[in-house]
């Protein structure tokens, strides 16, 4: 991506007049994602789903708006008393938490506060969880982030199957362990003679054509400033160990996990959801790079084989994947079950365990064990959410968000800019009405299985709180009436009813 579009200095924070509110909704990227749709949704302005995807919910990472504003102000830690500065929003302090705003706080596994928004909480929730779409024992956690107070909690602490909630584990598990800023790289070593060059997967799942035609390009023109033009071609996609199939076989919601692979083994144009997956997504690359040598002027004399580059060979080209922050952005609004497991096994490299399952199983409750949140009966089988033995607790679903809005661990702030808005990106895209009063208001992770329904994410309530929230619902027969009810339980929480 390009630089960011200079606007003028503004603290979108700000409170503002109608007139100006709705003059700043023209300059889009100048407020947060949730902000710009929150506002809409209050002023009771007719939004078009396209302008918040075409911009893409991983233009850099954490939000280009949030960085302008941050820059603008001084930098991440900046003064909050600087000239020209005005107050923030009752909920800045938790949503700007990356930009140094100061709360106070508590272990967002605190127990239930002891106030009257608990019991008017429960009052409204209670009923809504009794639905009889979510099964039998379905819980809920609801956490002031600014606080880190629990509001309400009801079987907070039993362990259930999260299906695709637990990515939000997976994503801030991988950016404490390796931080917002990492690459994933993908390179080619060419022989000390120059006769073999070995195309090196680092595990990037979202490697694509337009990157394979540039490592193409720049291993020719290593090779021919050598006076080479025929090479033998290897591929190393040994970064990765284990099994390569997820426990649920051959399926179109994931490839075999590899740490070599183009568009995410995907046979069509899609890049998203589902869609036909290669059986071999590291030979499929290697093929797709070979052909694209030769129109380079590097001629392959036969087909790639697998294999490690030899002995004293040196790199001739490199090519970065998009930050840590981008692809788990990307992870989440879009439930992207490669970008999720190949996170899980960057956590377990990053932590010195073995690229597969156990090892990203290990590592990524380790980085939640140093984050000090609630893992008691926590499984972690996979990073996708597809293994049915993942188990996740809705406190640590809702004390993971909380702690995502922590001051004190900006580096994850990308797992809620990431996080679908209801009725417009991403999972989210299709639920929600503009009658519900949810639409906009909402930023939230689902989680979808057979019989298992979920919902965790962000939603801030007319008082002007930043509450992070977990549903969590088993033996669903009614995959449509359950999410139906999950979405009211979130829209309860964004009408602030009492």
């Amino acid at each position: 991506m390009g630089d960011p579009v200079k606007r003028p200095s503004i603290n979108p924070y700000r409170k503002l007049s109608r007139a100006a509110l709705t003059d700043h909704l023209n300059l889009r990227n100048g407020l947060s994602n949730w902000q710009f749709t929150a506002v809409s949704a209050a002023l009771g302005l007719a939004l078009a789903a396209g302008v918040v995807l075409a911009a893409g919910p991983w233009d850099s990472g954490q939000r280009k708006a949030e960085q302008d504003w941050a820059a603008a102000r001084g930098g991440a830690h900046h003064d909050p008393d600087a000239p020209g500065g005005a107050d923030p929003a009752p909920s800045a302090p938790a949503v700007l938490a990356a930009l140094g705003t100061t709360v106070n706080r508590s272990a967002p596994d605190a127990p239930d506060a002891p106030d009257g928004a608990a019991a008017g909480l429960r009052a409204v929730l209670e009923p809504l969880l009794k639905a009889p779409a979510l099964g039998t024992g379905p819980s809920g956690v609801v956490i002031d982030t600014a606080t880190g107070k629990r509001l309400y909690g009801k079987g907070a602490d039993t362990p259930m199957t999260p299906a695709s909630t637990v990515k939000i584990a997976t994503t801030v598990a991988a950016l404490t362990a390796l931080g917002p800023a990492h690459r994933i790289p993908t390179t080619v070593q060419a022989s000390a003679d120059s006769r073999t060059v070995t195309l090196v997967g680092g595990g990037d799942p979202t490697l694509d054509r337009a990157a394979l035609r540039s490592l193409a390009a720049d291993t020719a023109h290593a090779l021919k400033d050598g006076g080479v033009h025929e090479v033998r071609l290897r591929y190393d996609a040994s970064g990765y160990s284990g099994p390569a199939l997820h426990p649920i076989g051959p399926n179109e919601n994931i490839a075999p996990v590899s740490a070599l692979m183009v568009n995410e083994g995907r046979l069509d144009n899609t890049s998203s959801g589902p869609a036909p997956r290669s059986g071999d997504p590291a030979r499929d690359a290697a093929d797709a790079f070979g052909e694209l040598l030769d129109k380079a002027g590097i001629a392959t004399a036969s087909g790639p084989e697998s294999g490690r580059a030899p002995a004293k060979s040196r790199p001739v080209a490199k090519h970065l994947s998009a930050p840590l922050s981008g692809l788990v952005e990307r992870a989440l609004t879009n439930s992207d079950n490669d970008i999720a497991e190949a996170l899980a096994r960057q956590t377990a490299l990053a932590a010195g365990e073995p690229a597969d399952f156990k090892g990203g199983r290990r590592a990524v409750t380790a980085q939640l064990k140093n984050l000090k949140l609630p893992l008691k009966g926590v499984n972690f089988s996979d990073g996708s959410g597809l293994n049915r033995k993942d188990k996740v607790t809705a406190a640590l679903l809702a004390g993971l968000l909380a702690r995502a809005a922590d001051q004190d661990h900006p580096e994850l702030r990308p797992v809620l800019t990431g996080l679908p808005v209801a009725g417009f990106s991403g999972t989210l895209s299709g639920r929600y009405s503009t009658k519900s009063g949810g639409t906009g208001l909402i930023r939230a992770k689902t989680g979808t299985l057979t019989g298992v329904n979920t919902l965790a994410g962000t939603v801030v309530d007319p008082q002007g709180r930043l509450l992070a929230f977990a549903f969590m619902a088993s033996g669903t027969t009614d995959p449509s009436g359950a999410q139906s009810a999950l979405d009211a339980l979130a829209t309860a929480l964004a009408a602030g009813k009492r």
